[in-house]
């Protein structure tokens, strides 16, 4: 264990990002070459190791957050890694993208500052890569039985890993022309450079998992009959049907869907454009939506030169306090500060975003391309703009970042799978994979059909890596189940007894 008197000794140190004027300058990692091994060790060993750990609650993957803690304090990487990998996939992953509830549910949260965990866990993870200690897990025999995982983001990409290590054949289909889904192209390389997410997919193909890019299941190939290829089907094609923003002007030119401007600021990562056919350069920025999302943007819009960035919130400015509604060990809403909203602060000397904001239209030049946002104050609770308050941005590139509604409506697959949509417009599942977690009840791993399951995204809606890898680790272990009988997986999210088919 480590020192259980650490934290009284030593004051929480997050590892520094790198300075601003020079992240700004390239495309790399915000905290890239920064794994500072001393200070992780020294940070780690502030963990209490405490009796009833929330931190475990907190994390939708049951990290074993202590133990590994107690590794990195003495740097024993080898054995930090053994313990990280046993319950995540890819740690590099979350280490880097996930917003850490284990911090907010951190024993030390109550009146102190919680331990760095994700810093932890980022660091844990790199070392085991540059030691060697992440090598490919081939199965030791194969059951004969083969698994189409359908979508290859972390909650695909997760089952694909457990059900090959088991020894079914496993191919991942994937419509794009690379495999990673969101990962590949919706997060910027400035969070997750692609080398991170190209080495773990070559481990996969070492250990037997068979990839198929550039085929759009439902379309190129008809689902029903790679059902009937297949003993199984893990459908984990995300939440990719995005929210509109219906106001006056939204025909004009310049106006653009976040995601649709990131996967081409992403394109030019990888080589497919010299420059970005949307971009940010020299022009006034405006972005709707207050997500991580809309964060993404605001950094990809800093890199390609704006000339000025915006980000639009319809909620409140929260606090930097939790509310008694939100009491600890949950994640509470309060206000946080992305990297990009340092950077941007950098650059403008002021926060960038605009609380309390509603759009009401836009308007335009005689050429149809958009000059300006008109916008207004909300009331915060009726959430209705306030008359008076109008008042109008400059506005050259407009993009909406309200997030996802769920899986896309024209899916072939519905049709040709049987799915149908549960009342949040998400793939339905099966009742029989119904699981208390923490407070909360979700559906988690369930059989849409005989053989078929709903993973990440697509049967959850839009909701953190973590989550869609722990669902991808739950669906794995049921489809493990339906095809032998029983199962040696973990499954983060355990399901019930009930029968798997719905």
């Amino acid at each position: 264990m480590t020192d259980p008197f650490g934290f009284l000794k030593i004051p929480r140190r997050p590892v520094p990002a790198r300075p601003v004027a020079e992240r700004l300058s390239d495309w790399n990692e915000v905290y890239a070459g920064q794994a500072l091994l001393p200070l992780v060790s020294e940070q780690a060993g502030r963990c209490m190791d405490c009796g009833i750990p929330f931190c475990h609650n907190g994390c939708p993957l049951g990290n074993l957050i202590p133990e590994w803690n107690a590794y990195a304090t003495r740097g024993n990487w080898r054995a930090a890694s053994e313990r990280l990998h046993a319950t995540n996939n890819f740690p590099e992953f979350t280490g880097r993208l996930c917003p850490a509830p284990c911090e907010d549910a951190c024993v030390l949260a109550l009146n102190a500052d919680p331990v760095t965990i994700k810093n932890v866990e980022q660091t844990i993870a790199d070392q085991s890569w540059e030691r060697g200690y992440t090598s490919p897990r081939p199965p030791d025999r194969h059951s004969g039985k083969s698994v189409a995982v359908v979508g290859s983001g972390p909650a695909g990409l997760a089952a694909a890993q457990q059900l090959t290590r088991i020894g079914h054949t496993v191919a991942v289909y994937e419509r794009a022309d690379r495999i990673g889904g969101l990962l590949r192209y919706g997060i910027p390389a400035f969070k997750l450079e692609k080398q991170q997410l190209d080495r773990r997919i070559e481990q996969m193909r070492a250990e037997g998992t068979k990839f198929r890019t550039g085929v759009d299941i439902g379309t190129d190939l008809d689902a029903g009959e790679l059902s009937r290829r297949h003993d199984a089907v893990i459908v984990a094609v995300g939440a990719l049907e995005q929210r509109e923003l219906p106001v006056p002007g939204r025909e004009l030119r310049g106006i653009h869907q976040a995601m649709d401007y990131l996967t081409l600021a992403n394109r030019v990562g990888e080589g497919d454009y010299e420059a970005p056919p949307v971009t940010a350069e020299g022009k006034h920025v405006v972005i709707v939506g207050g997500g991580d999302t809309g964060s993404d943007c605001l950094g990809t819009a800093l890199r390609q030169g704006a000339a000025s960035v915006l980000q639009l919130d319809i909620n409140p400015e929260p606090g930097d306090a939790r509310s008694e509604a939100e009491p600890w060990p949950t994640y509470p809403k309060v206000y946080r500060i992305s990297h990009a909203h340092e950077e941007a602060r950098g650059r403008a000397g002021s926060d960038p975003r605009l609380f309390a904001s509603a759009t009401l239209r836009f308007e335009g030049d005689t050429a149809g391309d958009v000059r300006a946002l008109l916008l207004a104050e909300v009331e915060p609770t009726a959430r209705r703009p306030r008359p008076g308050t109008e008042r109008a941005l400059p506005a050259e590139l407009v993009l909406i970042a309200l997030g996802f509604s769920g899986p896309e409506r024209d899916s072939g697959l519905i049709p040709q799978l049987g799915l149908t949509l549960d009342g949040r417009g998400n793939f339905a599942r099966g009742a029989g994979f119904e699981a208390v977690v923490g407070e909360r009840t979700d559906r988690v791993g369930g059989a849409a059909a005989d053989g078929i399951f709903i993973a990440g995204d697509a049967g959850r809606g839009q909701s953190l890596v973590v989550w869609a890898i722990a669902e991808g680790r739950s669906v794995a272990a049921a489809a493990d189940r339906y095809l032998t009988g029983s199962t040696a997986l973990p499954a983060p999210i355990a399901p019930t007894d009930r029968p798997l088919a719905a």
